[in-house]
């Protein structure tokens, strides 16, 4: 696991090394075990490791033979060792023994297709001389970040986005769409993020750069396609491939372990990894407002299951004494409360381990989360014509808040297009329209821009099904992924996700809607394929993940300190902060549940705070040196040049 930078730029011009070295030295926590830099001409590609295979020969960036393909790679390939036998069969000479190694070959021998050869997580960069041309590429699921920034200079890239803030003319000017956006999902949808001048890579693209200009290219479709075979099937089959796809997950140099938390799926990770070695568990909890629940239930599964377990308990004072410094690690505004909860856990784990696996991505592909049985408990509306349900809504909207039946009466009276932006809906539109201000556009701006393309994709599936694929392609790689991979960097922990695999989800994907959501309950095939694995407390326990209490601290503990953000906003000019207020007073005194929204106008004010206004500063320890490696037909090396 590692993190990478670089910069192509235009053809007079040569790479700008000092910029990408200061790029590599802002995200140092990321590979603190070795550093790389490379140039030719327009180019240079700078590179940080983190040890995990080939401890002593996996250096980056890395060369073919005769140095004209040049990558650096943030990542695991599970299948590596097969594609290394298979490309020397057709004649490739090997000189490590790493995965980054094999992507090199295999971009040798199939070109920009090489991708799709690939089962793992990835974010790599390949300068290719004789072609003069950059190519870029991410993961299927979107598991490795990959960000650019496109200027009159170069086009700039890195693991995160704080690298390439120190490219001079990237600015750190807001994008206000972004914003809108963002008061919706919780986070940034992709290929957006909440700087004008910054883009992701989304998921499973590639991107080329060169004299010709830059292109974006989809390279593979996460799809579900269920196939109507006996539920025996799907569950010994489900079985079959996780229990292969955690034993691929184990490769490594390094000690590894596993997070741990109340429900099926980490459990489920955790005792397929039983059946293989020792394992140490690890598992945060909070106090206050039921959060120590967690580590109870975690602490008799890992008692069940024989692991070596480790827990700690955050109280609402760490938390908050962190939480400036961990938005700092996240680069852009993510109101997800257990993002925070996974540094924590993090934290413990990288005192044992340098590799751990985790649960991730079991409820996307499986169904395992409660709102997905929404459409089974409002089928009762699809027997009453479009303009009556419409009529229903209407009247809904005229009770009072929080009165029995009002929310059924709302979500009921409308299409799945139009009550479903996934799991982490905040503000509606209307909502927001109350108070967004200088939003230019505002009157015609929609969140369904976001998520509609993918019900156009859908429209042959089930409302469940659709709800399920839109997830996958907006909450999983822009909120789940996204904190899991930034969390555990910035404590330098790898972390590997088994159920996001590509095998598994080939078959996960062909499960229909009834064995998915059966027996009252959701993932019902991972639940019976695990079933004879896991004690039947654990195969039948409500998920809760890493609970944090914050809606409660936001009454107590960390009233005085959102009234006090809140009012003294700069940010006037994008949301009015009185009404922020008053949601506040209402969340205090109890007249209605705030506590999500307000969380997200509080992580959004610190990331401002940090990113904009620069009134919080956090500067990750450079190098002592760096090693700047040149193509033979270039100058000597520079050795020893100090940031």
């Amino acid at each position: 696991m590692c993190g990478i930078v670089g910069w192509f730029g235009r053809k007079e011009q040569p790479g700008d090394v000092e910029t990408v070295q200061r790029m590599s030295a802002a995200i140092v926590h990321r590979g603190p075990d070795d550093e790389g830099f490379f140039v030719d001409g327009p180019t240079c590609l700078g590179f940080r490791r983190l040890s995990i295979i080939d401890l002593f020969g996996g250096h980056q960036p890395l060369a073919n033979e005769d140095e004209s393909v040049w990558i650096v790679f943030n990542g695991e390939i599970y299948n590596y060792k097969e594609l290394r036998k298979l490309l020397q069969e057709l004649g490739h000479t090997f000189h490590t023994d790493t995965d980054t190694e094999v992507i090199v070959h295999l971009y040798e021998q199939y070109g920009v297709d090489c991708v799709n050869h690939l089962r793992g997580m990835f974010g790599f960069a390949i300068w290719d001389a004789k072609q003069e041309r950059l190519f870029m590429a991410r993961d299927l699921f979107g598991i490795k970040p990959l960000y650019y920034a496109v200027t009159d200079d170069c086009l700039a890239f890195a693991s995160e986005i704080k690298a390439l803030l120190e490219v001079s003319d990237v600015s750190r000017e807001i994008d206000r769409e972004s914003f809108w956006h963002y008061l919706t999902f919780q986070y940034v949808p992709e290929p957006a993020t909440m700087f004008a001048d910054v883009r992701k890579l989304p998921a499973a693209h590639y991107l080329v750069a060169d004299n010709t200009g830059i292109r974006t290219v989809r390279y593979d479709q996460l799809r579900f396609e269920p196939v109507d075979k006996p539920l025996i099937h799907y569950v010994e089959g489900t079985l079959s491939r996780l229990r292969d796809s955690v034993r691929v997950h184990m490769n490594s140099d390094v000690p590894r372990g596993a997070f741990l938390s109340s429900g099926v799926d980490s459990s489920a990770i955790v005792a397929l990894l039983k059946e293989l070695e020792d394992v140490q568990t690890f598992t945060v909890g909070f106090e206050g407002a039921g959060g120590l629940s967690e580590i109870a239930y975690a602490r008799e599964t890992a008692r069940l299951l024989g692991t070596t377990h480790r827990d700690t308990v955050i109280s609402a004072d760490t938390y908050l004494k962190e939480l400036p410094r961990l938005v700092y690690h996240q680069d852009e505004p993510v109101a997800d409360p257990s993002a925070i909860a996974l540094y924590f856990v993090s934290q413990l784990a990288s005192e044992y381990v340098t590799v751990v696996l985790s649960g991730e991505g079991a409820d996307e592909i499986f169904g395992g989360y409660t709102i997905y049985r929404e459409p089974l408990s409002l089928s009762l509306f699809q027997h009453i014509p479009p303009s009556i349900r419409r009529h229903i809504g209407e009247l809904a909207q005229l009770l009072p808040h929080g009165m029995k039946g009002r929310s059924f009466m709302m979500r009921g009276s409308k299409s799945v297009e139009e009550r479903f932006f996934g799991n982490a809906f905040l503000f509606s539109d209307r909502e927001k329209r109350q108070f967004v201000t200088t939003l230019a556009g505002t009157d015609t701006m929609q969140s369904t821009r976001v998520t509609q393309p993918f019900y156009e994709q859908t429209q042959h599936l089930d409302d469940v099904t659709r709800m399920q694929h839109v997830d996958l392609h907006t909450w999983l790689p822009g909120d789940i992924l996204m904190k899991a991979d930034k969390m555990t960097m910035a404590n330098s922990l790898e972390l590997r996700v088994p159920f996001l695999d590509r095998e598994v989800f080939r078959f996960a994907s062909q499960i229909p809607t009834k064995y998915r959501l059966a027996g009252g309950t959701t993932k019902y095939v991972l639940r019976e394929a695990v079933r004879g694995l896991l004690p039947k407390e654990v195969t039948e326990r409500r998920k809760l993940g890493f609970p944090v209490p914050t809606r409660k601290w936001l009454q107590d503990e960390y009233y005085d300190f959102a009234r006090d953000l809140l009012g003294t906003s700069p940010c006037q000019d994008l949301f009015d902060r009185d009404y922020a207020l008053h949601m506040l007073r209402e969340h205090k005194e109890g007249i209605r549940d705030h506590g999500r929204k307000l969380w997200a106008l509080l992580i959004f004010l610190l990331w401002h705070q940090i990113y904009v206004a620069r009134s919080r500063v956090f500067v990750s320890a450079p190098p002592a040196s760096v090693a700047i490696r040149r193509r033979r037909s270039q100058e000597t090396a520079v050795v020893g040049e100090s940031l």
